[in-house]
């Protein structure tokens, strides 16, 4: 007999501790997030300085470190349900059409390489514009910067799920007729759901590397004057202890950013990671699982797996609505099913072709004049060239932080993936360091290269490591999960030993894997010298390196708009990270993926 809310005893339906302790924790919930909700908004002139003013500077009060940890959080998870919608809709567009994939794909390379803040000097004036009297437009702003440090790389998830959905999956979803709004929820959604999951994750530990640098929206009043607004948050806390020298705020911040990601992924993340575990398409039981004894306690109040029912049962009834059911009562029609199936003519590629090779000539017109064109202090060739060369010292910092990441992290992820125990045991503590934000460690990395007279070129890599080498750590750890028990088998029967095991066995098994998360990490690097290459510590102590991440920082903080700068700095950031990507990456990932993969 099937459970629902009608059949349980009645004995069941009287409250329990278990009921009371899951509504306290979910009223309360609802609480804080109404409370900080009602909190965001304000009255503000964007065109008058002395109104902006009045937000350029908040308490550092550490008894109000909890409220700005509340107003981080429900701007970061705003940002995230904005980056799920995003990546439904895009990276289902991307993986079910050859001409849209041809285009997005492309586009989200250079995307997740473009630093926050040349999102935010671009883009802040429209969002001004949308509440030119309400403090929501600056909130939306923020919510926008914190969205492009999460959206692509769940996108990409997404779309890599879909692209490898099991062909057999794929019959039994046209056996049994289903819609495409069907097989979108029933098929495609759950199946790419465990991935999409851990890049979450993933993607909010990126959220807090750049939420430092996205709290504070520079507003443009001329040319030549400016003012900032620092929303109260605990990236705005942590930017103003660094400006005062404050080495107690600064650790205060450290602390409460740590619980307060210490509680979304015990109370978030682990029983969602778990309810996805459902969803695994595998022959073999797991050899482990993930716990959540925060689920567990959920479950055994009969008050929400009452109303869990009752929802479950809305979204059946949303996901098999009659309009977007096919009508099986229409026969088959076979001219009509080849038309579909039928390619493309040449005269209808040439045209897409056309638009394509037209849009692209469009753009780069417009960001040409955007540039070089209407500025009051036109740029010079010489400006220019100077920034290309900035390009090019960052570019081979990328390179080193790769090299030294991949000979550390990878014998160690390989280790800890072939041990299914152990990575259960760290990967929580591996994604509380990846969370970690770099920029609490200015004061530190400050003190240190002015008192050891250090060269800051070099000491800036160390910033930037720390905030990308994740990237590869957490891929590789997944493909040495990922081995089949069989090929482990295989290697036992051959007696491979030492060295011969490594290279013969452990590295190519894993190739693929690191292959992605190298590329995710060198997009990441890019990413982060924005806030790696310029430290500010002190109001008049800037520590800067010759780099193209420090450019667009320093003419980011500069007095009066500097838009056509930061357009120039990031437009070659994108330059540089095409040519990359084309020339090396992409090529190594097709060999990877041809050479290595294990797929049949």
């Amino acid at each position: 007999m099937e459970k629902s809310f009608y059949n349980i005893p009645a004995t069941r339906l009287l409250p329990s501790r278990w009921d009371l302790f899951s509504l306290f924790l979910v009223l309360s919930i609802v609480f804080v997030v109404a409370w900080v909700c009602s909190s965001l908004g304000g009255v503000v002139d964007y065109r008058s300085s002395q109104s902006v003013a009045q937000y350029q500077h908040i308490s550092m009060d550490l008894w109000n470190l909890p409220g700005y940890a509340a107003n981080t959080t429900v701007r970061m998870f705003m940002a995230l349900l904005c980056s799920f919608i995003f990546s439904f809709a895009i990276g289902a567009w991307a993986a079910k059409s050859r001409r849209a994939e041809s285009i997005i794909i492309p586009i989200i390379d250079i995307l997740q390489s473009i630093p926050i803040l040349g999102f935010l000097a671009i883009t802040v004036t429209g969002f001004l514009a949308i509440f030119p009297y309400s403090l929501w437009g600056a909130q939306l702003a923020v919510t926008f910067g914190l969205f492009t440090a999460q959206a692509w790389n769940m996108m990409l998830s997404f779309y890599q799920s879909l692209k490898t959905i099991p062909k057999e999956l794929r019959e039994a979803a046209d056996m049994y007729q289903l819609s495409g709004w069907q097989r979108f929820w029933k098929l495609e959604v759950p199946f790419s759901m465990p991935g999409l999951i851990w890049n979450t994750m993933m993607s909010m530990s990126a959220s807090w590397f750049m939420v430092v640098a996205s709290e504070s929206i520079v507003v443009n009043f001329s040319a030549s004057t400016s003012g900032a607004i620092n929303l109260p948050g605990i990236g705005t806390f942590i930017d103003q202890a660094n400006n005062d020298r404050n080495f107690t705020a600064v650790i205060a911040a450290i602390i409460v950013m740590l619980l307060v990601i210490v509680l979304y992924d015990q109370l978030i993340f682990r029983p969602i990671v778990k309810w996805s575990e459902k969803f695994v398409v595998s022959e073999m039981q797991q050899e482990t699982g993930s716990n959540s004894w925060f689920l567990k306690l959920l479950q055994r109040s009969t008050i929400l797996q009452s109303f869990s029912y009752f929802m479950t049962l809305q979204a059946n009834r949303l996901v098999n609505i009659s309009w977007f059911k096919k009508d099986l009562d229409k026969s088959y029609n076979q001219a009509v099913h080849q038309k579909i199936g039928k390619g493309d003519s040449r005269l209808q590629a040439a045209i897409w072709q056309l638009c394509v090779v037209m849009s692209i000539a469009l753009f780069l017109y417009l960001a040409w004049r955007f540039i070089y064109v209407n500025t009051q202090e036109p740029i010079t060739f010489q400006e220019t060239a100077k920034v290309f060369g900035y390009g090019v010292l960052t570019a081979l910092r990328v390179f080193v932080i790769i090299v030294i990441a991949s000979m550390i992290w990878v014998p160690v992820g390989i280790w800890i993936g072939l041990r299914p125990a152990v990575a259960e045991r760290v990967q929580p503590y591996a994604q509380i360091f990846a969370a970690f934000p770099v920029n609490v460690l200015y004061g530190l990395l400050g003190t240190v290269v002015i008192a050891f007279n250090l060269n800051f070129n070099i000491w800036c890599i160390v910033l930037m490591a720390l905030g990308t080498q994740w990237y590869i750590v957490f891929n590789v750890i997944a493909g040495a999960s990922a081995i089949p028990h069989e090929l482990k088998m295989a290697a036992k029967n051959m007696q491979l030993k030492g060295m011969v095991k490594w290279f013969k066995f452990l590295f190519p098994a894993v190739m693929p894997f690191y292959v992605t998360g190298a590329i995710t990490a060198a997009g990441g690097a890019w990413n982060a010298s924005i806030v790696c290459e310029y430290i500010n510590w002190g109001k008049d102590s800037v520590i800067m390196a010759s780099g193209i991440g420090a450019y667009i920082s320093q003419q980011y903080n500069a007095p009066g708009d500097h838009t056509a700068n930061i357009a120039l700095g990031v437009a070659v950031m994108c330059i540089l990270v095409v040519l990359t990507n084309k020339l090396f990456w992409r090529r190594l990932y097709n060999y990877a993926e041809k050479r290595f993969s294990m797929n049949m």
